[in-house]
């Protein structure tokens, strides 16, 4: 057994509420005044432009937009690696003394990023509880946090997203306890 206290990474199709499930956990989980960031969609006149991350504390970035040139692009967006880079230098995440390390999310746009492989890497290392989400699908860096051994991998589905909250709780009480 790894003497890593686990990790739990929640995988999905896009728009299945993986995001919504990270935020509620994040709730529930407050009093563990945990660390880390969510994304949020942007919305202009209802169309998705783009995401902005969200740090537990509060603290934005914009991540990707369709209005970003940029060497780096998934799809339609491009997307901003030094800004994001530097909203996880100004949010030192693995300096904080929590115990519980929230990311939203594992997946290409995050790793175009250094910085954030680098921070990915301790984070899934140390000894604290990362709760995560991850592409569904993806080679290189996604690939191989999930073939972790350190790992617990929940897919979200139709069926499963109502009573996941729940079970996703109980399962990281337990990892915590």
């Amino acid at each position: 057994m790894n003497q890593n206290a686990g990790n739990i990474l929640f995988t999905g199709v896009p728009g299945l509420g993986k995001t919504t499930l990270i935020r509620r956990l994040c709730e529930s989980l407050s009093p563990l005044q945990p660390v880390g960031f969510y994304t949020e969609e942007i919305r202009e006149a209802g169309i998705r432009k783009g995401f902005d991350l969200v740090s537990l504390s509060g603290q934005r970035q914009q991540l990707a937009h369709v209005g970003i040139h940029s060497a780096y692009r998934v799809g339609k967006y491009g997307v901003d690696v030094d800004g994001f880079e530097s909203f996880l230098k100004g949010n030192d995440f693995m300096r904080e003394a929590s115990r519980l390390i929230v990311i939203d999310e594992i997946g290409k746009m995050e790793c175009y990023s250094d910085a954030f492989r680098r921070f990915l890497t301790e984070a899934l290392s140390s000894n604290r509880l990362v709760i995560a989400t991850i592409a569904l699908k993806g080679g290189g860096v996604i690939r191989d946090v999930k073939k972790r051994s350190d790992i617990t991998l929940l897919e979200i589905t139709r069926s499963n997203r109502d009573e996941l909250p729940v079970t996703a709780l109980d399962l990281v009480r337990a990892h915590l306890a």
